[in-house]
This record gives C-alpha cells, sequence and structure tokens, in this order.
C-alpha cells in the first residue's frame, strides 16, 4: 500500500505523510460540503506541520482550487450571480498584493500568522458585511484575497459575505465559487512569483482527486452529524493545532 502512495511523495514528505495528506483531503473536502467552510483551514493547519510556509500556501491554493471547484460545480445551480463580479475584481487585485508579502515571511512568522487566523476564526466574531455597492464588494475581495495569500485561508472571512442568504445550498454554491476563482488568482500570482508547482503536482493531483470523493460522497454521512455536536469537536482540533503552530513558531521549529 504505501508503495502506492510513495508515487505521490513531494519534497520534504515520506509515504506515511502522503497517506495521511490524501486521506485529510478527503475528510476536509466532505467537511466544507457539508457545512459550507471548515474543511480548508483544517487542511491548511495540517499541512502546515509537515510543509514549509513558502510551500505550503500554494501548494493548499492548488488543492482547494479542486475541491471548491467541484464544489461550485455541482451547486451551480445555486450560485447567487449578484455578489460576483466585483468581488473577483478585488480578489485579482488582492492576490498581487499579498503575494508580494507572502513570498517575503520569514518561516515563524508564516505559522505565527495562521495560528493567529485559525484562532480567530473559531473563537471571534466575524464583522459584518451589510452593504454590498460596487466600492465595497470591491474592497471585500481584495482584502479577503491578500489575507488568503498570506495565510492560506479566507474561506471565513468570504462566507461574512454571504451571511444575509437562508437557503444553505446558496451559500455552499456561492461561497464555492468565489473561492475558486480566489484560488485561480492565487496559483497565477505564486506562478508569477516563481513557485515550481511541478515538484508537487502528483501530490496535489492525488488530493484534488480524494478531495473530489469528499464532496460527493463524505457529505451525504456528515449530515447525519449533529451540527452542535459537530462544531465543539472542530473547534477543539483547530485550536490544539493552531496552539501547537504557535508554539512552533515561538521555538523556530
Amino acid at each position: 500500500m504505501l508503495d502506492f502512495f510513495s508515487l505521490f511523495v513531494a519534497p520534504g514528505l515520506d509515504a506515511w505523510s502522503t497517506a495521511g495528506l490524501i486521506a485529510l483531503s478527503t475528510l476536509t473536502s466532505a467537511i466544507t460540503a457539508a457545512f459550507g467552510l471548515g474543511g480548508g483551514s483544517l487542511l491548511i493547519a495540517v499541512m502546515s506541520l509537515f510543509m514549509s510556509g513558502a510551500v505550503v500556501v500554494p501548494v493548499h491554493g492548488a488543492i482547494q482550487l479542486g475541491s471548491n471547484g467541484g464544489r461550485a460545480f455541482i451547486r451551480r445551480a445555486f450560485i447567487q450571480w449578484q455578489f460576483v463580479g466585483w468581488f473577483i475584481l478585488g480578489s485579482a487585485f488582492g492576490a498581487l498584493a499579498g503575494g508580494r508579502v507572502a513570498t517575503a515571511l520569514p518561516e515563524p512568522i508564516f505559522k505565527g500568522a495562521i495560528a493567529l487566523f485559525l484562532l480567530y476564526s473559531v473563537w471571534l466574531p466575524k464583522p459584518k458585511i451589510n452593504r454590498r455597492g460596487p466600492l465595497s464588494t470591491t474592497i471585500a475581495g481584495i482584502f479577503t484575497s491578500a489575507i488568503g495569500m498570506i495565510v492560506g485561508i479566507a474561506g471565513p472571512l468570504v462566507i461574512t459575505f454571504l451571511r444575509n442568504l437562508t437557503d444553505r445550498r446558496q451559500i455552499v454554491g456561492t461561497h464555492a465559487f468565489l473561492m475558486t476563482c480566489q484560488n485561480v488568482f492565487k496559483l497565477l500570482a505564486f506562478i508569477l512569483f516563481g513557485f515550481a508547482f511541478y515538484d508537487y503536482l502528483a501530490l496535489i493531483l492525488a488530493m484534488v482527486a480524494s478531495g473530489l470523493v469528499g464532496t460527493v460522497f463524505g457529505g451525504l454521512a456528515l449530515d447525519r452529524l449533529p451540527e452542535k455536536l459537530f462544531h465543539i469537536a472542530f473547534r477543539a482540533i483547530l485550536t490544539l493545532v493552531a496552539l501547537d503552530l504557535a508554539r512552533r513558531a515561538v521555538l523556530g521549529v
């Protein structure tokens, strides 16, 4: 079995960690498919334990492109297009601005930034965005896209933009499409800044494929899980991972 997973090993990983990340991609995609967000945060938190900051954000972005793209396609009938245009324009500028910062971050600062953002997304209230005119929508796209380039995740912020939608299917579908667009800009920006995706291509494709399995089938099982119990367990897991990342940032390990 390990011989099979060795086909997808990327620099800095072994067959065991590769197998674990591929399995984790299935789980985290299922989490996001069922609850709208959360899987991407858990995925990058665990990936950060195995990969350096200069690697994990672009690789995670490529994986999330497949996961979000598949979810957007499945939920395409529920996408609320009135939220899309100006947000995407802002996201393109945000990716360029955030990419310049991300490529210059020292490793301890990167890990500390992810840890703080995870704790924020789990425990603190999110900003309320009530106006959606062209200017405010563009600014929201710029800000969330730049944050996504620096810490790898912007889903918890992007979904606040959709907080007035009452249908979970509309929230999941629209959020998936907006995140797909941001992931495209993220990949283009990192390519522009010289990241070599080729060394990680096999791992990315394997995690995208396993993520699609989670998107299609995992959500059916997770829908049976009481939402309150899920959120308690999910907060506990993310908090522990964030604290470990903070420890690594302080100790420089």
